[in-house]
């Protein structure tokens, strides 16, 4: 439990930290990577990071962020990036195809772009782990001795 509460107050410190930020630096985007991100350390290891690292040192922060994205969350896409008063404001969905008011999107805003996505990726992040774990709505059947089985529809 305490791991927990500990996560949580590293993303809100990060979370924080991107708000503040005026301009995305290669820092930034280590610091997401090592408090935010469960798979991208396991797949530097195999070398499938290298195009995040080759983008952060071009300096292509927007797509270093979707990619970030990509290899990290690959359930989530961008269901929306709108640029609104001057500030950006992104949208990340799991159900991209349903519309607005059934999805749980991610959305998060920024005046700088690549940091909007990635403040709706640490909200994502956070509402992956605040999600309770998946409970199939199809009872688990086991067969009777002698082969039998009820196939009844009791809902």
């Amino acid at each position: 439990m305490a791991f927990g509460a500990d996560h949580a107050d590293g993303l809100d410190r990060l979370d924080e930290e991107l708000r503040l930020a005026q301009q995305p630096v290669p820092e930034l985007f280590r610091k997401v990577i090592a408090d935010a991100c469960n798979h991208i350390p396991v797949l530097s290891k195999a070398g499938k990071v290298a195009r995040i690292d080759r983008l952060v040192a071009a300096g292509a922060w927007t797509d270093a962020a979707l990619a970030l994205i990509e290899l990290e969350m690959p359930a989530r896409k961008v269901l929306r990036l709108t640029l609104e008063g001057g500030e950006w404001f992104c949208s990340l969905s799991r159900q991209p195809n349903l519309p607005a008011g059934l999805d749980e999107s991610a959305d998060a805003s920024h005046e700088l772009l690549p940091l909007a996505i990635l403040l709706a990726f640490l909200q994502a992040r956070r509402m992956a782990e605040a999600a309770p774990a998946a409970v199939s709505a199809v009872p688990a059947v086991c067969a009777a001795a002698d082969g039998r089985i009820c196939c009844d529809n009791f809902a």
